[in-house]
């Protein structure tokens, strides 16, 4: 090669792989959420209609599925506040995400070993999880502020210890199966300016 000539850009994935891949994902998500984490990888190639060769190309271990579908989910979370916030008053999308964000800690749940494994040898680090939801949450204070909607005398990183508490209080499995929605729903209304709004 030239000393001019420029390398050949990275080739992209071809987009059958990145359907696969997503499709991967998306069984591995469901059956993690679904509290059946000891899955074998053959069962879900099968439910994700692909063949055993393309999950380990993607997916050489069950460690590094976990960690893919655990950033996926944590991007899908962080990126549904843009959508809500566009669509409803600060509050309403606070409250709509903060359901959003317990299906996320169902799905961690259900991969919960594997996902201790990873937070313990570094895959997957706790503080970057908090600090994006902290940054998520005040985006919403934020526009709640400006909308007149969420109290202004709020911070951050108080409402996602608050939030990190309710998930953690209740779980989907309770003998009560309601209790952390109402959890859920006094966060929010102790964080509206109106309290009685909505």
């Amino acid at each position: 090669m030239s000393a001019d000539a420029t390398p050949a850009p990275p080739q992209r994935p071809r987009a059958d792989a990145l359907r696969n891949r997503a499709k991967l994902l998306a069984a591995a998500r469901d059956a993690f959420a679904a509290g059946d984490g000891d899955v074998t990888f053959d069962t879900l190639a099968r439910r994700a209609g692909v063949g055993i060769g393309t999950l380990y190309r993607n997916f050489p271990n069950r460690q590094a599925l976990v960690e893919a579908v655990y950033r996926s989910e944590l991007d899908d979370v962080v990126a549904s506040a843009t959508t809500l916030l566009e669509t409803h008053p600060a509050d309403v999308a606070l409250r709509r995400w903060v359901d959003r964000y317990a299906a996320f800690v169902a799905t961690k749940h259900g991969m919960a070993e594997a996902f201790r494994q990873a937070l313990t040898s570094g895959a997957i680090a706790a503080s970057d999880t908090r600090e994006r939801v902290r940054g998520t949450v005040g985006r919403f204070l934020t526009a709640g502020a400006a909308d007149g909607t969420l109290r202004a005398d709020v911070e951050a990183d108080d409402v996602t210890v608050a939030l990190l508490g309710a998930m953690l209080g209740t779980t989907s499995t309770a003998a009560d199966p309601g209790q952390r929605g109402r959890v859920l729903d006094l966060l929010v209304a102790g964080l509206r300016a109106d309290p009685t709004a909505r």
